[in-house]
């Protein structure tokens, strides 16, 4: 049968998944940067009979894998890219073990379901967007549906993934001591200062599902030098992409002001790409669902009518031009949330190592079904 096919595949790759999740985990790379992580999953890939390209789309970190020839093109999208100082604390490692043992599993019954199955390697969702570098170079004009689960504290059908921009605010202003002559100087850090409050103040009027996040990555080089030269790095959120424009108009205006007040002169430069909304595919849900749980995960956060958590990804933008699904995946934090040092750990765990084998096989048999659903795999090949 199908299902005891893709099992037995991904069992049998169980040994080689854990030991990329467990690669990758332990050589944390940031977005565009993750070398070892990429050809870790990408060398995988190949042992198991994919054909490789390296180097997708002129990304040195992304690749494509293919196998089968099938009518039906299902893509799996594998995340490897770390954060900052925290590592793997977004469970990236368990996504790219996932996906690559959810190909395997559906390479397992490609011509039997007359599939193709397509694994791309992403670089950079944690800000660059290196999903949407691939849409844009064509590398999902030929998927009919695409798919990856994410590791959450519970397991959850889906996200609210709210549509983000990431971008750097810097002031210039002039330098002067700050005992003797301050006077002379523009005060660049002020100016950022004032930036802040203005946003902070803004709050009370933002809507629902708005959000700012600021760091200052340059604040001056002493305490006894005005600051000439600052610098802040900030992501907008937003329900959606046209709500985002309109907040970043509002969010602007409180970075001029800054600069209106001290004289510093403003700069922003854009960082990666937008993220949009996500709009996932009800359909491919529910055989995601059924998939999950007869692995015996259960939805009850969505059962009880809990409002969905709040994220942002570059699976949003492939949503808008591709049927796509993007579920959470529990694994046992001790209370650790997504992003913390205590979610990294986690990420290693037997729970993360059961997540991976889980995550690959609901994928996999999402697959399937939509594969062997008539009416959803008819409506899903009517677009391309």
């Amino acid at each position: 049968m199908t299902t005891d096919a893709i099992t037995a595949a991904i069992d049998a790759a169980a040994p080689a998944l854990l030991e990329v999740s467990h690669f990758v985990h332990t050589h944390p790379e940031l977005g565009y940067e993750e070398y070892e992580s990429a050809e870790a999953v990408a060398r995988a890939a190949q042992a198991a009979g994919f054909d490789v390209e390296r180097g997708a789309g002129g990304l040195a970190t992304a690749f494509r894998a293919i196998k089968g020839s099938g009518s039906l093109h299902v893509a799996l999208c594998a995340e490897y890219d770390a954060l900052p100082d925290v590592g793997h604390a977004c469970g990236h490692n368990i996504i790219a073990a996932s996906s690559l043992g959810a190909a395997i599993g559906l390479a397992a019954v490609a011509d039997e379901l007359d599939l193709t199955v397509i694994l791309l390697g992403t670089p950079s969702e944690e800000g660059g967007g290196g999903k949407i570098d691939l849409l844009r170079a064509g590398y999902f004009d030929d998927a009919h549906a695409a798919m990856m689960v994410h590791p959450w504290p519970e397991d959850r059908l889906e996200a609210a993934c709210l549509a983000v921009d990431h971008f750097d605010v810097t002031y210039h202003g002039r330098d002067a001591h700050a005992s003797a002559a301050p006077w002379e100087g523009v005060n660049a850090l002020d100016a950022l200062t004032i930036a802040q409050v203005a946003i902070g103040l803004l709050r009370q009027q933002l809507r629902r599902g708005d959000q700012v996040h600021g760091i200052v990555l340059e604040g001056g080089s002493a305490a006894n030098i005005i600051p000439a030269h600052v610098v802040g790095r900030f992501m907008a959120r937003s329900s959606t992409s046209e709500r985002l424009a309109e907040l970043r108009t509002q969010l602007d205006a409180c970075f001029r002001a800054g600069a209106l007040a001290t004289g510093a002169q403003l700069s922003v430069e854009e960082l990666g790409s937008a993220f949009s909304h996500m709009v996932s595919d009800v359909d491919m849900l529910a055989h995601y669902r059924r998939a999950a749980e007869d692995l015996g995960r259960r939805f009850r956060a969505d059962d009880a009518g809990e409002a969905l958590p709040t994220i942002s990804t570059d699976m949003a933008n492939v949503s808008l031009a591709v049927p796509s699904i993007h579920p959470l995946l529990a694994i046992d934090t001790h209370g650790a949330v997504n992003h913390q040092p205590e979610f990294t750990a986690a990420c290693v765990s037997d729970s993360a190592d059961r997540a991976v084998i889980d995550g690959a096989k609901a994928l996999a048999h999402t697959g399937a079904g939509i594969a062997l659903d008539a009416r959803l795999r008819a409506r899903l090949m009517e677009r391309a």
